[in-house]
């Protein structure tokens, strides 16, 4: 059932698009940086669906992989999840997350990479797997683009809702000092 805000009119397309914002089309991808995994999600063209895409190994060629994927993809943006705690607080591993996303945009550029909070993404991927009947043996191989996908879905909504682009920009290695 479609929800419309008071004072909305009978139609539910216009209801629809009286509380939304237009989003930029084209192609999205979502990075969930692990220690041991990285999970990549994709949009369609429309920016409106996030669907989990690939699990790729860390290591030295991740950020290569990454950056095939952008470009086979024709991506306009990629989006990396920044970990923090419940607190909002950055830890080491938003610090792993923060020079993995300046990396990867050195690799991108010109498309944008911006860092959105990622809290409670494994949690929902987990929770939606283990519904799909998932156990967890299997959902350990799968959760990190199923977190990916969560987190691309969540930026995508925030655009859709703020019609500004979610999260912080990234800038490369060195730009800021130039």
């Amino acid at each position: 059932m479609l929800l419309r805000p008071s004072g909305a009119g009978s139609c539910p397309a216009r209801a629809w698009t009286s509380w939304t914002r237009p989003v930029r089309r084209g192609v999205r991808l979502a990075v969930d940086v692990g220690s041991v995994r990285v999970g990549v999600a994709r949009s369609d063209p429309g920016g409106i669906l996030a669907s989990p895409l690939t699990v790729l190994a860390s290591g030295p060629d991740d950020l290569d992989e990454l950056a095939g994927l952008a470009v086979s993809a024709g991506a306009i943006e990629v989006i990396v999840g920044l970990p923090t705690s419940l607190s909002g607080r950055e830890g080491a591993a938003a610090a792993g997350a923060r020079d993995f996303a300046a990396d990867l945009a050195g690799r991108v550029a010109p498309v944008p990479v911006r860092l959105v909070d990622e809290r409670f993404t494994t949690t929902e991927a987990h929770q939606a797997l283990r519904r799909g009947g998932r156990d967890s043996r299997a959902r350990r191989r799968v959760v990190d683009a199923a977190a990916a996908a969560v987190l691309l879905q969540s930026a995508l909504d925030a655009e859709r809702a703020t019609g500004q682009p979610p999260g912080q920009l990234v800038t490369m290695r060195g730009e800021a000092d130039r």
